[in-house]
């Protein structure tokens, strides 16, 4: 087993950020950095808490240990960065420390430490922000103020929609998510989310892969609570796109396509209904957690002309109350000849996972062709054998 992921927040990392920042102190012109101070907050109950914790458990200290002045502060937290990673090629590298200044997963409490102390100052607080993504990520540390100052924070984005930087231009993107992962949740932009589509419009044909994901992320945000605003998205921006922008809105419209929803399939030109007949068998029959369901589908077209499918399936888990709850997995993409008969399988497990908690009992399954729903099965669940 590899080692815990809180431990990207470990003493080490502790360590090496009192050194670098007591390095930028030292001559005295940006205010001084109590390292010993700093160390002794930042170790003391580190281990005992998960890996949020410990970044916020980290501002903590940091916000004991350095100077007074929020802009002094920024000043010393800058000159202790590494160089930063502006290439497309370091895009999607993992997060690194160096030896040459703060860099990776330390820049995330000092993200919060900015966070927490700029928003009386948020002109110098977004500088420091543009400079400590360039080193790992500001996606998180940027929200509050979208939140408190969204005039100045949509300004500054639209500005850097433009820089050079690969990592600004992703931040554009991924700090405006309504829903981002970890993050807080930005109300106003879940109730209308349009005040970050010129954003996204000025990046979705962004010459970095890295760029593009996040706005396809973003789009998928949005769809969570506005699909009809996606689906508008893709009848503007589908028509003519290049393979990059076209790859872009697929993914975006990924959580939608599952669903059904009719505007966006119709959008990828995936909306008609499947003409024949579709045997959809799950074996076994009766199921332990832990093991594997065995899906198998046989197509058959009675069309005269190529069919574009988009399979799913829903397994509908029975909850502790007796209901059931579904949720859409991916199951093929093809298109089917005239007349074809065609044979599809895959395996789906059922085992123990942190966001799903099984329930014995019938779990029905249903196949969602194009949308709709078109054959179903059934399996019995049992928590042991």
């Amino acid at each position: 087993m590899g080692e815990p992921f809180k431990n990207l927040l470990g003493a080490r990392e502790v360590h090496a950020a009192a050194s670098h920042l007591a390095r930028a102190s030292a001559d005295g012109r940006r205010g001084a950095f109590a390292a010993d101070r700093f160390v002794k907050q930042a170790l003391a109950g580190l281990a005992e808490l998960e890996f949020k914790a410990r970044a916020e458990h980290l501002a903590d200290a940091l916000e004991a240990a350095l100077p007074g002045s929020f802009a002094a502060a920024c000043d010393l937290i800058e000159a202790a960065l590494a160089p930063a990673r502006d290439h497309d090629a370091d895009a999607d590298a993992p997060p690194a420390a160096s030896d040459a200044g703060l860099s990776g997963w330390i820049v995330w409490p000092l993200g919060e430490f900015v966070a927490r102390r700029g928003l009386a100052e948020p002109e110098r607080a977004l500088a420091a922000l543009h400079a400590l993504t360039r080193r790992f990520s500001a996606e998180w540390a940027i929200r509050p103020f979208i939140a408190a100052h969204p005039e100045l924070a949509f300004r500054t984005l639209a500005a850097w929609t433009r820089d050079p930087s690969a990592h600004v231009r992703r931040l554009v993107s991924e700090g405006s998510r309504p829903r981002l992962p970890w993050g807080r949740q930005l109300a106003a932009l879940i109730a209308d989310p349009r005040p970050t589509f010129p954003l996204l419009l000025a990046l979705q044909d962004d010459p970095s892969p890295y760029v593009r994901r996040s706005v396809a992320n973003h789009l998928n945000d949005v769809a969570r609570d506005h699909p009809e605003l996606v689906a508008d998205w893709l009848h503007t921006h589908l028509p003519g796109a290049s393979p990059e922008r076209h790859a872009l809105l697929r993914h975006a419209s990924r959580s939608l396509i599952k669903a059904g929803h009719p505007r966006t399939l119709a959008a990828f030109g995936l909306g008609a209904a499947f003409l024949g007949t579709a045997r959809f068998t799950v074996t076994p029959q009766h199921l332990t957690l832990g093991d594997s369901l065995a899906l198998e589908l046989e197509l058959s077209s009675s069309a005269s002309a190529p069919q574009r499918l988009v399979i799913d399936y829903v397994v509908h888990h029975v909850k502790a109350s007796g209901a059931s709850s579904p949720k859409v997995f991916k199951g093929w993409s093809c298109t089917l000849a005239p007349r074809q008969r065609l044979t599809l399988s895959k395996r789906h497990p059922v085992r123990p996972i942190s966001t799903r908690r099984y329930y014995p009992g019938l779990h029905r399954v249903e196949l969602q062709i194009n949308g709709s729903v078109h054959a179903g099965a059934s399996f019995h669940l049992r928590l042991a054998p």
